[in-house]
């Protein structure tokens, strides 16, 4: 008989499984549809694998679309109050906390979905943008070249490397 949590564990093991070639395809430097490959990553961070947590995120992100930010930090956090191990709400409350200039709270909520997921690129593409409006491109250079080994097709972030990589040699001179 398996036991509920060996049924968890194998169920994590599948995801991640699913990611892991996710991911791959999404390195393959020939790949034709790395948008397509993004999305499904996307797809897959979206699981917390209960309705209830799934539809918080989704009045989350429905009301952050909408400008309502404070239903959505509220719908948001009390995603992360039930179910603190899902980095996509964490993630999806940073996004909210940038877009209303709360820099300190955003990178705080973006340090914890990068503990609980260490792939997502979307955070790091966060914390580059974050580290850009405290006017620290070093910081804000080194997110966003992580983020191009883990997604090397992510062209807003090949761009951003390549105006800091040259506004940092300027200054260097």
């Amino acid at each position: 008989m398996i036991s509920l949590k060996n049924a968890v564990f194998a169920q994590e093991l599948a995801e991640n499984s699913v990611l892991d070639d996710l991911f791959a395809q999404l390195k393959d430097p020939n790949q034709t549809n790395p948008e397509g490959v993004e999305k499904k990553i996307w797809r897959e961070w979206s699981k917390s694998g209960s309705d209830a947590m799934d539809y918080l995120l989704e009045r989350g992100q429905k009301a952050m679309e909408a400008g309502d930010y404070d239903a959505a930090i509220e719908h948001l956090s009390a995603l992360i109050d039930h179910a603190p191990d899902f980095a996509e709400g964490w993630n999806a409350r940073a996004t909210v906390f940038f877009l209303i200039d709360e820099y300190g709270l955003s990178l705080s909520d973006v340090r914890q979905v990068l503990i609980l997921n260490p792939r997502h690129f979307g955070a790091l593409a966060g914390l580059g943008s974050i580290y850009e409006g405290l006017n620290r491109k070093a910081e804000a250079l080194a997110a966003y070249e992580q983020v191009l080994e883990l997604n090397p097709h992510h062209e807003p972030v090949k761009q951003a490397v390549a105006r800091l990589t040259q506004e940092l040699e300027g200054t260097a001179l």
